[in-house]
């Protein structure tokens, strides 16, 4: 972390733990707030902060949870990708709801996200797939997520084989790989506070936009 980015995090978290979250209002956006949470956190030369947990439930109501990245958000929902043969989308399949966490130590915040999930388009996966290092889109061609896999020797093998593949060619999208869009419908946002008089503020979905309240921490 360069001497810039500690400063800047020195500075936002001064802000965060002194100050807190804002008062309850009902014109409040959540993801103008958590727009502003991670321009701040991106700021801080922090690895990955677009890091985040994602908790799935399977048919049989068994929980599971792994890390993923967000790579794009907006008023339509969080977006990370996957293999769709991967068991967090069989179960995001199955069962279309899904948690996300995101939490920044260095600013001592966490941002909790609820919401349903559907699948983006096609057209949408395309367009990300192609922006992704190239040995990224030949390692999505080569695996078959989350089902057994006898020696790494034969996923080596497979790399090598789909780098053969496309050699002198663009990789195109696998037809079992994209997106997922989490539609946010609960937003809890925490900033950690002095003697542990931490800040929670929640927002929930309505009929008219976005309820809001605080919580005790």
């Amino acid at each position: 972390m360069s001497f810039t980015s500690i400063v800047r995090t020195l500075f936002t978290l001064g802000k965060g733990v002194l100050k807190g979250l804002p008062a309850a209002s009902e014109s409040a956006n959540p993801i103008d707030l958590f727009g502003e949470w991670y321009r701040a956190a991106s700021e801080t030369g922090m690895l990955l902060p677009e890091a985040m947990t994602l908790a799935t439930v399977s048919e049989q109501g068994v929980p599971s949870a792994r890390m993923v990245l967000l790579k794009s958000f907006d008023e339509g929902g969080f977006t990370f990708y996957t293999n769709y043969g991967s068991r967090k989308a069989l179960e995001l399949e199955a069962n279309p709801r899904a948690a996300l966490v995101i939490h920044w130590a260095l600013l001592q915040r966490q941002v909790r996200i609820e919401g349903s999930v559907m699948r983006v388009s096609e057209k949408e996966s395309d367009s990300y797939f192609a922006t992704r290092p190239r040995g990224s889109q030949l390692g999505a061609w080569a695996s078959d997520q989350s089902t057994d896999l006898p020696d790494r020797s034969r996923l080596v093998e497979r790399f090598r084989e789909s780098k053969a593949r496309f050699e002198g060619a663009s990789v195109p999208r696998p037809p079992y790989w994209g997106g997922f869009r989490v539609a946010p419908e609960r937003m809890e946002f925490w900033q950690g506070r002095s003697d542990r008089l931490h800040d929670r503020l929640v927002f929930v979905r309505g009929d008219g936009g976005w309820d809001v309240s605080r919580l005790y921490p």
